[in-house]
C-alpha cells in the first residue's frame, strides 16, 4: 500500500494537466499512488492524461458532477492512510512529498500538514503572505488565526490523515464555490495545523476561476451551520466575518441587495476595522474601479487577495 494517495480532480485543464502530473511523478519521495478523476471534461484533458504512462496513475472518467463529488470519490478510492489533493493546474516542487513524509513520521499524532505556497500570476511569481509568526521551520497553528491573510490550508498544499474525513465529513457538494473553505473550517474546529514554512507548491492565480463567477453567488458556503459555534469562538467569528465581508462586496458588485444584506448583517462591524467598513459603504461603481486597481497590484505581487 502506498504511503500517499494523490487525488487530482480534472475538468478542462488540457493546458496544465501534463505539467501538474509531471510535478507528481518527479517527486523525490516515490511511495505514492495518483488518482486522476476526469469530471466530464470537454477539451483534450483525457487525451493528455492517457499519453502519460506510469503504473502509479489510476485514471477514472465520469460525468460532470462538480469538484466536491469528484474529490469525495477520490477519498473513497484512496488506498493510502495519507491523502493529498492537487488541483489540475497547480504544481508541486520535487520535495513536497518527501518533506510531508518526514513530518508525518516525526509527528504521528498530527492529522493535518500544510506548506507555504508561492503564487503565479500573469505578471509575476511571489510568496504568499501569512498571518503566522515565524519562529521555527514549522509551527503548530490555529487555522482561523493563521488564515487572516492567506489561508493556512490550500487544496494543493496540504496532507490529511484519511481518518479525519470519517470524523468531520468530506467536501459539501451543495457548495459550488467555497467548498474548500467550508471543509477547512470544520477541520480547524477539531484539529491544529502543522504549518511548514518551506515553499513547496506553486498556485496558479486564475482570474476566471469558479470562485469569481457571479452566477454561483447563491451556492456559496452556508454560514448558518456555524451560527452557534461562532458565538463562543471569537477566532472563528472573526474569520467568518472576513469571509462575509468578501461576499458582501461581491454581492454589491453584482447589484444583489438581498445577498449583500444577508452577509453584511452577520458582520461584527466593530471588529473588522475602518477600511473594510468604508469599502462596504462605497457604491458599486467605485468598488469596481478599486478592484481593477487591486487586481493589477495582485498580478505584480502586492497582496494575493482582492477582498481581504
Amino acid at each position: 500500500m502506498a504511503f500517499f494517495s494523490v487525488i487530482i480532480p480534472l475538468y478542462n485543464k488540457e493546458n496544465f494537466i501534463e505539467n501538474t502530473i509531471q510535478s507528481v511523478l518527479q517527486q523525490t519521495f516515490t511511495d505514492f499512488e495518483v488518482i486522476v478523476i476526469n469530471d466530464g471534461s470537454t477539451d483534450k484533458s483525457e487525451e493528455k492524461i492517457l499519453n502519460i504512462q506510469d503504473k502509479r496513475i489510476r485514471y477514472y472518467n465520469k460525468k460532470n458532477e462538480g469538484v466536491s463529488l469528484t474529490r469525495n470519490l477520490g477519498i473513497t478510492l484512496a488506498n493510502a492512510d495519507f491523502i493529498s489533493f492537487l488541483d489540475a493546474d497547480d504544481y508541486w516542487y520535487p520535495d513536497f512529498l518527501k518533506v510531508m513524509f518526514e513530518y508525518c513520521t516525526r509527528f504521528p499524532e498530527q492529522k493535518i500538514f500544510a506548506s507555504a505556497i508561492e503564487i503565479e500570476t500573469t505578471k509575476k511569481t511571489f510568496p504568499a503572505e501569512y498571518s503566522i509568526s515565524k519562529e521555527f521551520d514549522f509551527e503548530f497553528v490555529n487555522y482561523f488565526k493563521a488564515s487572516i491573510k492567506e489561508s493556512a490550508i490550500l487544496t494543493s498544499s496540504a496532507v490529511f490523515n484519511k481518518k479525519i474525513f470519517t470524523k468531520i465529513g468530506v467536501f459539501d457538494p451543495k457548495i459550488k464555490s467555497g467548498q474548500d473553505t467550508d471543509l477547512w473550517i470544520r477541520i480547524g474546529l477539531e484539529y491544529p495545523i502543522l504549518f511548514i514554512w518551506k515553499i513547496l507548491v506553486r498556485y496558479i492565480h486564475d482570474e476566471n476561476s469558479l470562485s469569481k463567477r457571479p452566477d454561483l453567488m447563491h451556492s456559496k458556503m452556508d454560514f448558518n451551520k456555524f451560527t452557534e459555534l461562532e458565538k463562543t469562538n471569537s477566532d472563528l467569528k472573526y474569520f467568518l466575518d472576513l469571509n462575509r465581508f468578501s461576499l458582501a462586496i461581491k454581492s454589491k458588485l453584482i447589484s444583489n441587495k438581498t445577498l449583500f444584506d444577508y452577509y453584511y448583517n452577520g458582520i461584527d462591524l466593530n471588529k473588522i476595522g475602518f477600511k473594510k467598513r468604508f469599502l462596504l459603504s462605497l457604491p458599486s461603481y467605485l468598488l469596481k474601479i478599486l478592484i481593477q486597481v487591486k487586481l493589477k497590484l495582485v498580478n505584480l505581487g502586492f497582496g494575493s487577495s482582492v477582498f481581504k
